[in-house]
């Protein structure tokens, strides 16, 4: 166990892409089976633990610490379990230190009863890096900057295969992946996929701009696009998503492989054919068109959905590519073969749930400017462009597919409240909700209109942070609120990448990405936008 600790500790205070992979392949390396297959299992959101939840741990810790001085403790770091961690105070007497594979196989024979009482025995057991990832382990909170893809680019680079290998078969894999590991040791044949219907690594495309600190967009060079190299399609505001179906066994799949099948049964109810198509998960409006992002935000992350929600928000697939059909992998084909086969798959379908994304004439770059700055509806992001002759590869190769997102749009608000991030941010006020000027009978106040946690730099963040305590006005838990009015205030200039309309928000609207774009240290508070400005953009 203490190996996993110190794996977790070092995985959330390291920055770099390549050294926590590094840090993975070493612990792949070092640890035997069973315990580095739970470790992937944990990290990968695939374990689960139903005999321990947080609330348990929360009565664990309160029946040996004062209820008081664990809230203070609790409001100063801001996390649960590393909260518990440092303030666990330990009986002497404690068992030896469980190992990882001894923890997880025990808790998961366990009742809820039996759970929280072998939790505590280990807490005793372990010092304070262990109980931290003890608890993280057995409430599936793990935070620390690793995304279920990277585990799985880790295990390919520790087996020397390409990850798209490990992609394709691991929704037929099982932790502790035994055969997985004796495969990649080379101990033993590759496991052979039996999952139906499987997810198949996606093909992502590159942004025509770089991405600089301010997100500033290079000039397009007119001369990289032609209609005969190039097709072009809308980039729709939804999910990208995988729809997959093979012998009467269906599927959707996240672009990262995450299944979300149970949202969307209606869905599924269309997928009655032997294929994997590509495309973008949207909410069909009741006009006929696409509902806004935040319609497809009620029935997302939902293990099941009730028909008057379906009713209300009926799913559709808008289709960018056909991968599969009939047994048949076309990904090796160009995109002009795969376009067609696509379009002759959509229209013997027949079924309104699967509609076609359609191909845009344009004659020169400067007509494609024109589609990006003129979409025919808000719920269009920009453009994708795509080589006609590109085969479907998994990753994003470089010169084939492209993303022009539209410029985002911009307003200036003043900071009304702050709360402490988690994970190697939970000292740190990192998550910062902002408001709008609006005329009230009492006077000019601020309505809040969005938070965002992230757009600035670690040096800002320290500012922003510093700036929170030097002018915390009140305290609410881990929140605090800033002094904001017409006279002070610090205003943060927002960038977003859309608008609509919110029952759940007191200013009646909810931006889609919002994130700090400047800090304006240099502009008075009286000087933020109004809500007038928003609803105008809204209205337009």
């Amino acid at each position: 166990m203490q190996y996993f600790a110190a794996l977790l500790e070092r995985l959330v205070l390291t920055p770099s892409r390549n050294t926590k992979l590094q840090l993975m392949i070493d612990y792949l390396r070092h640890t035997p089976d069973p315990s580095r297959g739970w470790a992937i299992a944990a990290i990968t959101g695939g374990l689960s633990i139903p005999s321990v939840k947080p609330a348990a741990t929360r009565e664990l810790v309160s029946a040996r610490v004062d209820p008081i001085l664990f809230n203070l403790s609790y409001d100063y770091v801001g996390d649960l379990a590393e909260t518990i961690s440092l303030i666990w105070p330990q009986r002497p007497g404690a068992n030896r230190m469980p190992a990882l594979d001894e923890i997880v196989e025990t808790l998961m024979q366990s009742t809820k009863t039996q759970g929280p009482i072998l939790v505590e025995g280990w807490l005793d057991a372990l010092d304070a890096s262990g109980r931290w990832a003890l608890l993280k382990l057995v409430t599936g909170s793990l935070r620390i900057g690793v995304s279920a893809r990277l585990a799985r680019q880790a295990l390919a680079d520790f087996g020397r295969i390409d990850v798209a290998e490990i992609e394709e078969m691991w929704h037929g894999l099982a932790p502790p992946y035994l055969d997985l590991f004796a495969w990649l040791e080379g101990r033993a044949p590759k496991p052979i996929q039996s999952a139906l219907a499987p997810f198949r690594p996606p093909m992502l495309a590159h942004p025509l701009f770089d991405k600089t600190e301010r997100m500033e967009a290079h000039d397009l060079d007119p001369s990289r696009f032609f209609p005969t190299d190039f097709a072009a399609e809308w980039k729709w505001d939804g999910v990208r998503v995988q729809l997959s179906a093979d012998q009467g066994v269906r599927h959707l799949y996240t672009r990262n492989g995450d299944e979300i099948s149970s949202a969307f049964p209606d869905l599924l109810e269309a997928a009655d054919f032997n294929a994997t198509l590509d495309g973008e998960l949207l909410i069909r409006s009741p006009d006929g068109g696409v509902a806004s992002f935040n319609e497809l935000q009620q029935r997302l992350n939902r293990k099941t959905v009730s028909p008057k929600l379906m009713t209300q928000r009926p799913a559709i697939l808008r289709a960018y590519d056909l991968l599969y059909e009939n047994g048949e992998d076309l990904r090796p084909l160009p995109f002009s073969q795969r376009r067609k086969r696509l379009e002759r798959f959509v229209v013997t379908l027949d079924n309104p749930r699967i509609d076609l994304s359609p191909t845009l004439p344009f004659a020169d770059a400067s007509a494609l400017q024109d589609l990006r700055s003129h979409p025919p509806t808000r719920e269009i992001e920009g453009l994708m462009l795509k080589r006609w002759d590109a085969p479907y590869v998994a990753g994003r190769p470089a010169g084939q597919w492209y993303k022009w997102k539209r410029d985002p749009y911009t307003v200036d608000t003043v900071l009304m409240y702050a709360q402490r991030g988690h994970g190697k941010r939970s000292g740190l006020y990192s998550d910062f909700g902002f408001g709008v000027w609006r005329t009230t009978e009492s006077g000019e106040e601020l309505t809040p209109v969005g938070k965002a946690y992230f757009g600035f730099t670690d040096e800002e963040l320290d500012l922003l942070d510093k700036y929170v305590r030097d002018n915390t006005r009140e305290r609410f838990g881990p929140v605090r609120s800033v002094t904001a009015n017409l006279d002070e205030g610090l205003v943060l200039e927002i960038a977003f990448e859309g608008l609509q309309r919110s029952a759940r928000h007191r200013s009646g609207l909810a931006m889609r990405f919002p994130r700090i774009h400047r800090i304006r240290w240099d502009k008075p508070s009286r000087e933020a936008d109004r809500i007038e400005m928003l609803e105008a953009l809204l209205d337009s």
